[in-house]
């Protein structure tokens, strides 16, 4: 599915007008009929004799807001518009609207100074719903004056919100608020989801996010460059397997890790590949290590390796990795790895000779943060997995900065690396050098926990040992990661989830997208689609 910035949108709007003769008034009112449609369905026995206030600035999207109004008056309801300009600063398709529910005998009230307010706080206190349609996709910066004044009233009246498109105050391309933001309980978002609807903070205010088809033609999204991730997307592309298929067939991934204290990083990330598919796994480990993880597994091969005298990877594995390698599909490095001087030599003298896809993780990247300029020279197709701190320390900047601008910052690392790399967090991103930009929407706060992100790194080495292209495999990789996360959430809770749960919920999410029956969005109908909550 595609995602869009708001000047994206704009010059959609605009070739869907100008090549293909939609008049812009049509576009509004199938954005009306969507929003309407969608109200219909916050009361059982409908909208007749409910109390709606609609809140409508000057531009577009107040255009949207006094077309609802009319919808939602002819269904039934008792609507009142509060209009926060004067009549004569509407233009176009919202002066029309205005006009067309002027002689509906629409009621209107002017929000132009602080007494005015006072009223919409009185008309707030009996309103069954309230919609929001003051500033659109275009809006930027920080809701001030009056404008800002009436988000703080619709947000402490408690009254159930509807926001038009995006909700005001809040940046469509970032998902940041600089001040005063609805928070909704829903929002109708029309043609594509505009990309800071799906990125955080912007839950807080979006609430269930819906898209409403207003009959923009499909070729004009073909050229996106970003998309949102969908369960449909992930089982197109899963591998396929064949009845006469074998162990090799299905890739040998090679994990190298551990170090004293940290075998259950090495221990998950090998499981999960094997629960993502992979044929063969093998852990490498210290030696240590080595009779503690025999122990914990069955099906995983393990391999001991020479270690330093704090038990880690020391440089002397470099030979005995290399002849491991030999025999892999994939390799996957570092969860638990430590920083060691020795395997950290150990780490820069291995990368360059390696050729088989590659999964870095965790010290891995902590390592090659010293040498970021080796990552672009190595001849591995690679999928790097940091997490905003690993991210920083690449980089060379702050963790801050990175969450400031996640998409610039993946997209930019991607470029410069010549890798697909995965920026982990809330709504975990994928990019690749090309541009490429995926937005995953599965995942919860309960997998904010130890060893997470190591499950992660082994499904995408999984899918890369079964010859899927690191793009695909890092997608579907983080898909099935947060999908296993909701559904262990689902039946434990947030609290108690652990990343060693996640290993237990991976089969049905797999099962799903196997038997090509991933989770369909919730549908009001053919024209309203819930993109979040994923069921």
């Amino acid at each position: 599915m595609s995602l869009v910035t708001k000047e994206e949108m704009a010059l959609l709007d605009k070739e869907a007008i100008e090549r293909f003769g939609i008049p812009g008034l049509v576009l509004m009112e199938n954005a009306a009929l969507r929003v309407a449609e969608y109200a219909g369905t916050f009361f059982p026995g409908g909208l007749a004799g409910k109390q709606v206030l609609v809140f409508a600035g000057k531009g577009n999207n107040g255009g949207d807001g006094l077309a609802i109004a009319r919808h939602l008056q002819k269904a039934g309801a008792e609507v009142k518009v509060f209009l926060l300009c004067r009549p004569e600063e509407l233009r176009g398709d919202a002066l029309t609207n205005y006009r067309i529910l002027a002689k509906m005998e629409g009621k209107f009230h002017l929000l132009l100074e602080e007494k005015d307010v006072q009223k919409a706080d009185i008309s707030l206190m009996r309103a069954d719903l309230v919609i929001d349609a003051i500033y659109g996709t275009g809006f930027r910066g920080k809701a001030s004056g009056i404008g800002a004044r009436v988000i703080q009233a619709i947000n402490g009246s408690g009254c159930p919100v509807i926001a038009v498109d995006v909700p005001s105050g809040l940046d469509a391309d970032t998902g940041l608020a600089e001040g005063p933001a609805v928070q909704a309980d829903a929002t109708i978002t029309f043609g594509c989801p505009k990309i800071g609807l799906c990125l955080e903070p912007a839950s807080s205010y979006v609430g269930e996010l819906w898209l409403g088809d207003i009959s923009l033609p499909p070729v004009l999204y073909k050229k996106a460059k970003k998309h949102l991730i969908t369960p449909q997307w992930c089982s197109a592309r899963l591998p396929v397997r064949s009845l006469a298929s074998h162990k090799g067939n299905f890739g040998h991934v090679l994990a190298v890790g551990g170090a004293e204290g940290m075998t259950g990083a090495i221990y998950l990330a090998a499981a999960a590949a094997l629960r993502s598919g992979a044929g063969l796994v093998t852990a490498a480990v210290p030696r240590s290590l080595h009779p503690i993880l025999e122990m914990k597994t069955t099906e995983i091969m393990t391999r001991p390796l020479p270690e330093t005298e704090t038990a880690s990877i020391s440089a002397e594995s470099l030979e005995v990795v290399l002849s491991l390698g030999k025999k892999a599909s994939c390799i996957l490095l570092g969860p638990g790895m430590s920083e060691h001087p020795s395997t950290a030599s150990f780490v820069k003298s291995l990368l360059p000779q390696l050729t088989q896809p590659l999964v870095l993780d965790a010290d891995a990247l902590n390592i090659l943060s010293e040498v970021p300029q080796m990552l672009a020279s190595l001849r591995a197709p690679l999928v790097l997995t940091p997490h905003p701190g690993e991210m920083a320390r690449l980089l060379k900047t702050s963790p801050r900065e990175v969450q400031k601008n996640r998409v610039q910052v993946v997209r930019e690392a991607s470029r410069q690396w010549g890798a697909v790399v995965v920026l982990k967090g809330a709504r975990t991103l994928v990019a690749d050098p090309q541009g490429e930009l995926f937005v995953n929407m599965t995942g919860n706060p309960g997998m904010a926990t130890g060893g997470s992100g190591d499950v992660l790194a082994g499904i995408i080495a999984a899918l890369l040992g079964q010859g899927l292209d690191p793009l695909t495999a890092a997608v579907i990789g983080v898909y099935a990661h947060g999908a296993a996360g909701d559904r262990a959430a689902s039946v434990q809770g947030l609290m108690a989830l652990s990343a060693g749960d996640l290993l237990n919920y991976l089969p049905s999410v797999f099962l799903d997208l196997e038997e090509k029956k991933p989770p369909q969005g919730k549908r009001i109908n053919d024209r309203l689609l819930r993109i979040f909550p994923i069921p």
